[in-house]
């Protein structure tokens, strides 16, 4: 029998099927076909969303979840009608769980062995646009990895609650054997069914499964099969358009525990009715036999705000957490794995150390964590583990580069190029300053030696040596040789002082026998002498140093200097008015920046406007940016000085210092901003001898709180588009989002480390929020004809000091719980901005590299083997993703970020193309096709293999 309600829907939605050329059918017919009709299956997943840390720490959490996964568990071994659950498609709370209750692993294990429990495939549910390609792909490996000693993880991509998907994410689980997504936000309007197939720039393809009401459809059923049956009438007509075959019903949400009466409700409903056949099952075993005639097909990301919220404010909250993902992740990928895979012996290879530092990272990835829609007890934990993650990585590199020092056959100073291409670019170092500096190296300082004795007691002795645990004293200064000699009236101890390391200096010896002369007469009297001869620190242009590679250092000669000075009156003043005697020009030949005294901006190459500083109203939370009803924007500074930093020739520097008054907060019954602070804004713009880009540095210690700061940068041409950074590749987005009145569609977007538009490249450090807008700072006029931006917005800083918030201008309800969170505020912190500029760029991946990871320097002691320049091994073709060790191997990931097929060479090496579980799919010999928008993991043998 069929309920009139149940009718009423059926029969809406055989007319949304027969669409309209067959809606003559009359309702006895339609009745007729019904009978014959099987009943809906409804999936039932029984499932808990469970954020690792949120609006309470992580501990606090973990507490309800050992609660919660002890009921599951006595439960699920009791009941076995509740015969399936899944834990949230990731293998961190599992883990989270066995650290307490470690007995129970083996309840666990039987329980996923049986097919009853579903896991992973991620170890952490992760925001897809706040972390590098990376992050993602260590996520998903560790979770297919911990799954598996489980008997295996969920053979399905689940992402339900994700701010957004990235374009690259079907190529991502394709390479790991995953033909299934699950998402909910982000899903655009053109997508009308519940599922879809869902395709990378690559063409790789999965089958997505759709919820257009998100992961918590299901939760809290009725604990009656009447009412379960009313519930699943009731959202059958809800999502009656989306509608394919059967309803799925995602029974859990937000740390909810199961329902332990699930099974005898679901049998009441099913001997209550025959229009539906309701069934608790898996994810997998839902989509195994999942409909794929017909379906729509969508591809690059899903960013749309169409149906649900993508909070979007995120990437610009908390602007510290983002640069410290950043900087430990380039860390991390750039330099400790390759460094190590490098010029460390295959066995000395830290894979434990670097798990460490990789768990934490894909811990913090995770999307309440990195995108600090939290209270501040986890932003705090969350920066602390990006900073144990650092240092890790830090030291392992430390360590390789030693190794790699002390292989070169000549001892002296050497060169060391991180990423794969050759380049050249400006180092720092120490020489001695015996001798004139030559015409191409700029001097940064001088040091003329040390005082040249002390007389001290024997006890002060002692504790001199206690903190000499080494040969190196600073960045600039090496212990070289240690003398001792010692007559009736004392001790002399001589420790000479140079700008490079030597090999065997009896450090150790020496202080022991001065503690054992010390002990013989506690009473002398030691004179110590410091022998240091006269250094200096110089910045000098390298090279063609070779692509993860080194030269030994040699000053190269400069072909166009950069040089500060006044601009000459063709270049300018740009600015005019009473500030044009204080405007400050850099030039090196290929660029010409002129700084406008009387406003702070300055031009590129004649195109003014650069560096305006804009700071209004944010009204909003951590989600979202919303501008106070009555807001008012500061954009220019009641006070301006230019100075001359460096004069050149191989860097030059004008520091803008520029004087601000800000409003104090947001007042909330009148939204306007009251009160006023001064604050003090810093800029130093920097142009090299022999580059393109303008580098640019903005500091400030943040006064106020409720406001959101932005640079605005002219374009050369409109732009109707931008093209940004984004995991293994860039994406192409317009001007505009869709939206809904729940949620503003605001077009501000994310890039990991470049966006380029209308001839402008901004590269810069860790992602950031960018939007194209219509002029470059309020009053100014279009004056593009043509239409489309004038300017490209950074946010530098937004500051909002709750968690959700209630009523906002751009999304009126809340998307989390309405906690007061002061930490969102970042007032009295110094904020600190990187970023460079570059017009005509053809080529953002290399600018990027040059901008974000310099080249380095090594002092040598020499005795090893390797010659004056070289390479351990060559990556041509593609953009480098990871160079490390697995299975004893040297592994590389590359990727092909263009339209054109990319042939991909290691000169010297052969080896197997590898999918993200290790399974060899291809042998090559030194190279091998790379599709367009392709990712490739490549396992090398050794060359002599």
């Amino acid at each position: 029998m069929t309920t009139s309600s149940s009718y009423r829907a059926t029969w809406t939605l055989w007319r949304t099927w027969l669409g309209p050329d067959r809606r003559g059918l009359d309702r006895e017919e339609f009745r007729r076909n019904l009978l014959s009709m099987s009943p809906r299956r409804v999936a039932i997943v029984p499932h808990t969303h469970w954020d690792r840390e949120w609006y309470e720490p992580f501990q606090t959490f973990r507490m309800n979840l050992v609660d919660t996964l002890d009921r599951l568990l006595d439960l699920m071994e009791s009941d076995p009608s509740y015969t399936d659950f899944l834990i949230d498609g990731q293998m961190a709370a599992v883990d989270d769980y066995l650290e307490v209750r470690p007995q129970a692993e083996t309840r666990i294990r039987e329980l996923a062995v049986a097919g009853r429990l579903t896991m992973g495939p991620w170890y952490i549910l992760m925001d897809e646009f706040l972390v590098s390609a990376e992050t993602i792909v260590r996520d998903l490996q560790m979770g297919l990895e911990r799954g598996a000693s489980f008997g295996g993880a969920m053979s399905v991509g689940y992402l339900p609650d994700m701010f957004g998907h990235i374009a690259q994410m079907p190529q991502i689980l394709r390479m790991a054997g995953l033909e299934h997504a699950v998402v909910w936000r982000g899903v655009p309007s053109d997508i009308t069914r519940t599922a879809f197939w869902w395709e990378a720039p690559d063409g790789s393809t999965v089958r997505a499964e759709y919820l257009p009401l998100g992961y918590g459809n299901g939760a809290e059923l009725p604990e009656d099969g009447k009412a379960l049956v009313r519930r699943t009438e009731d959202h059958e007509q809800e999502v009656a358009s989306f509608l394919m075959d059967r309803i799925l019903f995602m029974n859990g949400s937000d740390h909810l525990a199961p329902q332990p009466w699930l099974g005898r409700v679901v049998a009441e409903a099913n001997a209550l009715q025959g229009d539906y056949e309701f069934e608790i099952t898996s994810l997998p075993a839902y989509l195994a036999d999942a409909p794929t005639e017909g379906l729509q097909r969508w591809k690059g990301e899903l960013r749309s705000g169409a149906r649900a919220n993508v909070l979007m404010g995120v990437t610009s909250n908390r602007v510290d957490v983002k640069h410290a993902a950043a900087v430990t992740e380039r860390q991390l990928e750039r330099r400790a794995e390759p460094y190590a895979a490098l010029f460390l012996p295959p066995d000395q290879w830290p894979a434990r150390l670097l798990a460490l530092a990789w768990k934490e990272v894909v811990r913090n990835a995770a999307h309440d964590s990195i995108c600090a829609c939290s209270v501040d007890d986890v932003v705090d934990a969350v920066l602390h583990r990006f900073a144990e993650s650092r240092q890790i990585a830090e030291g392992v590199a430390g360590r390789a580069l030693s190794s790699f020092a002390r292989s070169m056959a000549e001892p002296g100073t050497v060169v060391v190029n991180p990423s794969a291409r050759p380049r050249s670019g400006m180092v720092e170092l120490v020489v001695g300053a015996e001798e004139p500096p030559g015409d191409d190296v700029q001097v940064l300082s001088e040091r003329f030696g040390l005082p040249g004795s002390m007389t001290l007691d024997a006890d002060t002795v002692r504790t001199v040596l206690g903190m000499l645990q080494g040969p190196k004293i600073d960045n600039d200064a090496w212990v070289q040789d240690v003398r001792i000699e010692e007559d009736e009236t004392g001790i002399d101890l001589t420790v000479a002082v140079g700008p490079e390391e030597r090999p065997g200096v009896p450090i150790t010896e020496a202080k022991q026998d001065m503690y054992t002369r010390l002990g013989a007469r506690p009473d002398v009297t030691v004179r110590v002498r410091l022998d240091q001869p006269p250094i200096r620190r110089i910045a000098a242009r390298v090279t063609d140093v070779p692509g993860l590679g080194w030269r030994v250092f040699a000053p190269g000669s400069l072909e166009h200097p950069a040089a500060a000075e006044p601009p000459s009156p063709r270049n300018g003043p740009q600015g005019g008015g009473a500030g044009a005697s204080a405007d400050v020009a850099l030039s090196n030949g290929l660029v010409t920046v002129v700084v406008d005294a009387s406003d702070g901006t300055f031009a590129i190459n004649g195109l003014g406007g650069f560096g305006r500083l804009l700071d209004g109203g944010d009204l909003g939370d951590s989600y979202n940016y919303s501008p106070p009803r009555n807001d008012s924007v500061i954009d220019t500074p009641h006070s301006v000085r230019v100075d001359i930093g460096e004069r050149g020739p191989v860097r030059a520097t004008a520091v803008i210092t520029a004087d601000y008054r800000w409003p104090d907060h947001v007042d909330g019954g009148s939204q306007s901003r009251v009160g006023e602070h001064d604050v003090q804004v810093v800029t130093t713009v920097e142009v090299r001898a022999d580059e393109l880009p303008v580098r640019v540095t903005t500091s400030f210690v943040n006064p106020s709180r409720d406001h959101r700061l932005r640079v605005h940068l002219p374009l050369p041409e409109p732009a109707s588009s931008s093209e940004a950074e984004c995991a293994f590749g860039t994406v192409v987005r317009g001007l505009t989002i869709e939206g809904r009145p729940d949620e503003l569609g605001l077009p501000t977007f994310p890039a990991r480390r470049f966006v380029t538009a209308g001839g402008l490249t901004v590269v810069h450090d860790g992602v950031v929020e960018y939007e194209l807008v219509d002029v470059a700072s309020p009053g100014d006029s279009l004056d593009h004809p043509t239409g489309g931006a004038g300017a490209l917005a950074l946010t530098l800083l937004r500051s909002t000091g709750m968690l959700s918030r209630l009523g906002m201008a751009y999304r009126p309800f809340p998307a989390g719980p309405l906690t007061p969170v002061e930490g969102l505020q970042l007032t009295g912190r110094r904020i600190t901005a990187h970023y460079a500029l570059a017009l005509g760029c053809e080529d953002p991946w290399s600018l990027a590299d040059d901008i974000l990871l310099p080249l380095e320097v090594v002092t040598s002691p020499g005795g090893g083997w390797r010659p004056d320049h070289g390479s351990v091994l060559r990556v041509e073709g593609a953009e480098l993703s990871a160079v490390q060790r697995r299975a004893g191997m040297l592994e590389v990931r590359v990727y092909n970020p263009g339209p054109d097929p990319a042939t991909v060479r290691f000169p010297t090496h052969r080896g197997w193309l590898v999918d993200l579980r290790g399974t060899p799919l291809e042998a090559f010999d030194e190279s091998f096709q790379l599709r367009p928008f392709g990712i490739a993991t490549a396992r090398l043998l050794d060359p002599a293999s």
